[in-house]
């Protein structure tokens, strides 16, 4: 987050229709909107005021950062927008759509005389559901069209029971209903009609587009210039449909679909999540060590590493292509979901466009954000290798840093933090108060925070051993590649002591400030290096020193607060933790409980008038 430059980020948007997301500082979904044009839209936001509105505005101020999602038309993305509103129900979003208000054409696949309907609602009643569309006077004219080339029918019959109860009706007459209602179409006739109108909805328009622009055409060489019309306006409805909604899966189901852009180094799997349905996010994640390495073998080590960890395993997972062991991986997933799990590689229709959109989801980010990876890589990784290189070491890739704080001896407090591959990692820091030092010693008051520590990890681990656990895991167990003290020679010989009282080996490191308490250099192995301050392992020694700073004031701080109030108030005779909270939540302040009148105080039902009597002549004898 505090590395997401918008400028830079600005200049990277794509001129293509797409969904952007808008977060704050805690990374909070605060905005989702479409753009016909990702690059002119988002970067509206951030000029000057031009009459948006003060709520805008005001969104505006908080946005920390923004990611988006290409789709192939406006359509899509304003579909998409609906879902993710939807999902996320974002704060500045106040026009809410729903999705019942968008039109699917719904074919009665288990009649045995299909019909193509109009629907706003979906059901699980067996039927084929298209859609949303946008344009309800598309949908119908599309109908209208499917039903007039194929000659379906339209009529509410129950066929083939009512065959030949009645006769045909107008559109019989008219030659556009091949009329299943007399007898004179076999079930298996009329289904090749319907499955050309499923190959219509499911994205093949050539055939279709090509009849109508010749008939067109014909028409206006005859001089018809009215028919002519009538094939262009059936024609510019059949385009509009052909804008497929992928977003929206009528078939109600769950499933991710997953894609991936590669090139000699650098990798991206890009997983649409679709749920109930409905596309409902994205994530992308970046693959190392992929060099030569072929996108199928790729996309096995992410799925087996993926669906491993995540909790939720969708029934339908989409690839791009077949992976090795895929049968064996099927059976992994359904006996993780506890039941039945597909892997699908789509060829065609709705799903293979939708894998496409991912594809190129995938790729804009491998393009676009290469550079800021490389970026954060040098801030962390990066770093970590220059420290490796300065100290001589390898393999480093969990630090640990240690600071004691206190004011003249009073509330000694230690602080542990902890940074993997050049990243803090708050879960395992760690606070101690000091239990053995009365005064002002900080090298004493270090010596129990470290002994401590490692004290600990050495039962954690020998309690997992007996268990017969896997010793890798715990906050304590894991010891540290390098401990980094704040300070120099005595800080490091501390360290170095209480190790070899425990009899563990850890390479240790002291960071040197200068005059004005600035890192100058690390103290290693009796020897000050001097270390470049515009490099990044610098700039990552600083940021490790100044965290376990912070979080040692943080907690002094804490305990002289509640110090604080003990001091004033737990003295008192018959005041105990339940009173005294009863006290400041009335009261608000100390000064407040001093200037009361024994009135006053016995008011709180907490507080008895024995006790209020306590409480004033302890403030007033």
């Amino acid at each position: 987050m505090a590395n997401f430059d918008i400028k830079e980020e600005l200049k990277k948007l794509p001129n293509k229709p797409g969904v952007y997301i808008m977060h704050d500082e805690a990374d909070t979904i605060m905005y989702v909107g479409k753009a016909v044009n990702l690059h002119n839209r988002v970067r509206s936001y951030f000029r000057a005021n031009i009459g948006r509105g003060p709520q805008i505005d005001q969104m505006v101020k908080q946005i920390a950062r923004f990611e988006y999602i290409v789709t192939d038309s406006e359509l899509e993305a304003l579909v998409l927008e609906n879902n993710l509103i939807k999902e996320h129900c974002p704060r500045y979003n106040t026009l809410l759509k729903d999705d019942k208000t968008y039109p699917y054409i719904k074919v009665t696949v288990s009649e045995d005389y299909p019909r193509v309907l109009f629907s706003r609602l979906i059901k699980k009643d067996k039927s084929r559901y298209f859609g949303p569309f946008t344009s309800a006077a598309a949908v119908k004219d599309t109908i209208d069209l499917i039903n007039k080339i194929y000659g379906l029918r339209t009529c509410n019959r129950v066929l083939p029971r009512d065959i030949g109860l009645d006769r045909p009706c107008l559109n019989y007459h008219m030659k556009q209903c091949s009329g299943p209602c007399t007898g004179n179409v076999s079930k298996e006739q009329y289904r090749e009609s319907v499955d050309k109108a499923l190959d219509f909805l499911n994205g093949n328009y050539g055939t279709i587009i090509k009849e109508l622009e010749s008939k067109m055409e014909n028409a206006a060489e005859e001089l018809d210039f009215e028919g002519a019309a009538k094939y262009r306006d059936l024609l510019s409805s059949v385009k509009v449909v052909a804008q497929k909604q992928k977003m929206t899966d009528a078939s109600l189901e769950d499933k991710d679909i997953v894609a991936i852009a590669s090139d000699d180094k650098d990798a991206v799997v890009q997983v649409f999540f679709v749920r109930d349905g409905r596309m409902i996010g994205r994530e992308h994640f970046y693959m190392t060590h992929v060099s030569e390495n072929p996108q199928a073998e790729i996309l096995l080590n992410f799925v087996k590493q993926f669906y491993a960890g995540t909790p939720f395993i969708p029934r339908e997972l989409m690839l791009p292509e077949a992976i090795e062991d895929m049968e064996i991986i099927e059976q992994w997933l359904t006996q993780r979901k506890g039941s039945r799990v597909y892997i699908t590689v789509p060829e065609r229709g709705q799903k293979e466009k939708l894998m496409e959109l991912a594809a190129q989801n995938a790729e804009l980010v491998l393009s676009k954000d290469k550079e800021r990876i490389k970026r954060e890589e040098g801030r962390t990784i990066g770093a970590v290798k220059e420290i490796e290189n300065l100290l001589g070491l390898k393999g480093l890739n969990r630090m640990e840093a240690y600071d004691i704080s206190n004011i003249s001896g009073f509330a000694n407090v230690g602080s542990m933090v902890v940074y993997e591959k050049g990243k803090p990692k708050k879960s395992d820091y760690r606070k101690f108060r000091i239990k053995s030092v009365a005064g002002p010693d900080d090298y004493a008051c270090m010596h129990e925070v470290l002994t401590r520590r490692l004290l600990h990890g050495i039962e954690e681990r020998h309690d997992l051993e007996v268990r017969d656990i896997d010793a890798q895991y715990g906050s304590f167990t894991k010891f540290p590649d390098l401990i980094l003290m704040d300070g120099g020679r005595g800080q490091v010989n501390i360290c170095l002591q209480v190790l070899e009282e425990l009899g563990i080996t850890i390479p240790v490191c002291g960071m040197v400030k200068d005059d004005n308490h600035r890192t100058r250099g690390l103290y290693y192995n009796n020897v000050e290096l001097p270390i470049d301050t515009r490099s990044e392992g610098f700039k990552l020694i600083t940021r490790i020193q100044d965290e376990a700073h912070r979080f040692a004031i943080e907690y002094h701080r804490s305990l002289r607060s509640k110090a604080q109030v003990k001091s004033s108030l737990d003295d008192i005779p018959g005041i105990g933790p339940s009173r005294r909270k009863a006290l400041m939540k009335h009261f608000k302040s100390i000064e407040d409980i001093r200037n009361a009148e024994i009135e006053e105080l016995s008011v709180i039902p907490e507080i008895p008038e024995n006790v209020a009597k306590q409480i004033y002549e302890f403030f007033h004898m």
